[in-house]
């Protein structure tokens, strides 16, 4: 499981009804969906680094489910710990998964890049230092 933790790993789905049920908007490019609960630690620090991350690249939208209140989701989707992040394209589809541990902004800057067609473009130049969390 330590293997895992905070990796992001490939998956395939579509998510548009689900945001659509949770009246939150897609980011054009890419969505960042994090599932956390109250009494989560790591849900804390995973938010800052994916709110940051939002925050410096055009067209990516951060949203975080409360998963306690979105049961029948959090089912749907096979989310069984927190934090979860889905990592949503701009079509809706579910391409990247992490659980557990906060991953690391350098590791979210890096799967954008692969996944996001054209690269991504930091508004802020940050460079990301990959030792911190956020």
């Amino acid at each position: 499981m330590r293997v895992r933790d905070g990796r992001f790993r490939p998956v395939d789905g579509g998510l548009r009804a689900e945001f659509a049920s949770l009246g939150e908007t897609m980011g054009e490019r890419a969505t960042l969906l994090q599932f956390s609960t109250a009494f989560c630690a790591p849900c804390r620090s995973t938010r800052r680094v994916l709110a940051g991350v939002a925050e410096v690249v055009p067209g990516v939208r951060h949203v975080e489910v409360d998963a306690e209140a979105h049961l029948d989701l959090v089912r749907r989707l096979g989310i069984r710990r927190t934090p979860t992040v889905l990592i949503v394209d701009g079509h809706g589809r579910e391409v990247r998964r992490a659980s557990g541990a906060p991953p690391t902004r350098a590791a979210v800057f890096a799967t954008l890049e692969e996944i996001v067609s054209g690269g991504i473009n930091r508004a802020d130049g940050d460079p990301s230092d990959s030792s911190s969390a956020g």
